[in-house]
């Protein structure tokens, strides 16, 4: 059985992932931000870890506390992450650092600290959480798709320069998930468009939005869970895992569909 660091682990994917692995037989160590979801982790045997992604401190002490306790560390999953929707203008730009310092600088991060060991062990297993999003781009969304975009091309260089160290990355490309990730975004966007000029249409897609992400249409967390479980299982893992409502036919439209086509089925769904 495998000793596995996942992050963001309090909710959403997070959560029902560590739950997966916990009942797959692994050792898993959830992080999340707050003392406040410690007893849900404890309760479902994820043993819980207090982490910022963005405080180097944090990152240290929590790698240290791993391999303190188990000798080694096989799999990192970094999964933490948030959508901050808005336009290019009117985001502000300490929110677009702040979105790139969670989505990208926050994986950089951990990965950085857990590479040395894993070329110690001579094996171990790097998921990154992406999107769809990290491969389409959805309208009003652009900061939050170019964290996304970025942690594509960073995790398809990592699997090339660990490849002779037997260290396997693999990109976990999810669709629409029922989370609450749509809902925060929206939020985000009718904050950041407020009284602007783009306000009318942003509204419209903020409650488009919230819409879509308290339905039924989407893919359950589960879903995910199920092919990171896949991944870490397999002894040759799939560089890319492409999951959940909509993903595939999302990809397949802008595959085929002429760019400005594209664009204008994207904002007409939006």
């Amino acid at each position: 059985m495998k000793v596995i660091l996942i992050t963001g682990a309090s909710g959403g994917i997070g959560f029902a992932t560590a739950k997966r692995l916990v009942r797959a037989g692994h050792t898993v160590y959830g992080t999340t931000r707050s003392y406040d979801h410690f007893p849900k982790l404890k309760q479902s045997g994820i043993i819980p870890m207090k982490m910022d992604v963005t405080n180097p401190d944090d990152i240290n002490r929590g790698v240290q506390e791993v391999i303190a306790d188990q000798s080694r560390l096989d799999v990192l999953i970094n999964n933490a992450g948030y959508g901050s929707y808005g336009t290019i203008e009117n985001v502000p730009m300490s929110e677009v650092k702040k979105q790139f310092e969670v989505n990208l600088f926050g994986v950089a991060r951990l990965t950085k600290a857990v590479l040395p060991i894993m070329r110690h062990q001579k094996s171990g297993k790097i998921i990154n959480i992406s999107s769809v999003g990290g491969r389409v781009v959805t309208y009003m969304g652009a900061w939050y798709h170019a964290t996304k975009y970025a942690l594509e091309a960073f995790s398809d260089a990592l699997r090339m320069e660990m490849a002779p160290f037997n260290i396997q990355v693999v990109l976990v490309e999810p669709g629409g998930i029922k989370t609450p990730w749509g809902v925060t975004a929206a939020n985000h966007l009718m904050r950041a468009e407020e009284n602007g000029p783009y306000h009318k249409q942003a509204f419209k897609v903020a409650k488009r939005m919230k819409k879509v992400y308290s339905s039924n249409l989407l893919s359950e967390p589960s879903v995910v869970a199920e092919a990171i479980n896949k991944a870490i299982d397999r002894r040759n893992p799939k560089a890319r895992y492409l999951v959940g409502s909509g993903a595939r036919s999302m990809i397949l439209m802008k595959d085929v569909l002429p760019t400005k086509i594209f664009d204008a089925v994207i904002k007409k769904i939006m």
